[in-house]
């Protein structure tokens, strides 16, 4: 939140080696983060597997065309606002009503363009243009977003709202904000989240063989 863009140049620096060296020693599919076709496309050269778009192709107009060009995954987040803004006091009439209907655009939008439905993959954007009630609110409704039947997506791990709820606003990194963000992946799981990106894999991954024991009983 309150991020300014990252130039190009910059972004390419930063990005495309670190895609080339992971590669190099690991065949394990790598997603790559960014809003710029030229980053998306150079890292795809590179090694990269999954685009992560959080303006859902919306932000440079030759994103889509190059996700289409590699058939790749790719994730389509919601986001109001942009990160410079998106905090500003976010407000909805119909929190999950505006979800619903901003993905519907953006799913037209991508297979109008070649991207195969198969490919993509919805995120919520916990933490982009939401306050702590909406986070909740969304991980308690995440069932609603399956009438698309693709992948649901659940990025929660060490969020404001976590930090918030666990009072430890400044420490990221403290054992109650992990413990916070592995229950926030558990409940996620438990409304209809399919994929979780999280910082703490060892953690989360006994956490959710628990889960889904339940579940599967």
């Amino acid at each position: 939140p309150f991020s300014k863009p990252v130039p190009l140049e910059e972004e390419l620096q930063r990005v495309v080696p670190v895609v080339k060296k992971i590669r190099e020693i690991t065949d394990i599919p790598i997603s790559i983060d960014t809003n710029k076709s030229l980053i998306a496309k150079e890292s795809l050269i590179n090694g990269a597997s999954i685009i992560n778009d959080i303006s859902s192709l919306s932000f440079d107009e030759n994103m889509a065309d190059v996700v289409s060009k590699f058939n790749v995954p790719v994730i389509l987040m919601h986001m109001k606002g942009t990160p410079e803004d998106m905090q500003k006091n976010p407000s909805y009439e119909n929190l999950m009503g505006e979800l619903i209907s901003y993905f519907s655009q953006r799913i037209d939008y991508a297979v109008e363009k070649g991207i195969k439905k198969e490919n993509i993959i919805l995120d919520p954007g916990i933490g982009f243009g939401k306050t702590l009630e909406h986070n909740l609110m969304i991980i308690k409704n995440l069932e609603k977003l399956k009438i698309f039947n693709m992948p649901v997506l659940l990025g929660a791990s060490r969020k404001t709202f976590i930090r918030k709820l666990t009072k430890k606003d400044d420490l990221p990194n403290h054992p109650d904000v992990i413990t916070g963000s592995v229950a926030s992946v558990c409940a996620g799981a438990v409304y209809g989240a399919q994929i979780v990106r999280v910082h703490d894999v060892k953690e989360t991954k006994a956490a959710l063989r628990i889960v889904d024991a339940v579940k599967n009983v």
